[in-house]
């Protein structure tokens, strides 16, 4: 989910410094949350900030440099291979998901075609 823009956040400050309404009345006017409200408010009184926190993180991505380039090339070399012989062949010590995330990262996808038998 992204963040409200810059020019959201600005509209919500002037109004409660013009006094346009309550909290609530704000919420309502701008078609966001209550708590959005009281956490931008509160960041903008105790910082002088009302920018968007920087994203938080998350997990490093296994399958990453020559991993994700092996991994491509295995998918050039056999692209009816599975999810689990990409992981195998890779020797990725993570999930078959972290094979399915690097796939999408790379923007590749695995359809297997319907048999004509």
């Amino acid at each position: 989910m992204k963040p409200y823009s810059l020019d959201l956040r600005q509209r919500v400050v002037e109004a409660h410094e013009n006094g346009e309404g309550t909290h609530e009345e704000l919420a309502e006017a701008f078609c966001v949350s209550l708590s959005w409200i009281e956490k931008l408010l509160r960041r903008w009184r105790e910082t002088g900030s009302i920018a968007p926190k920087p994203h938080g993180g998350g997990r490093q991505a296994k399958i990453t440099g020559k991993k994700l380039e092996r991994l491509k090339a295995l998918v050039e070399e056999t692209p009816d291979a599975t999810l689990e012989e990409l992981r195998r062949k890779c020797r990725v010590k993570g999930s078959i998901m972290s094979v399915f995330r690097a796939l999408k990262r790379l923007d590749i996808t695995l359809k297997k075609s319907h048999s004509t038998t």
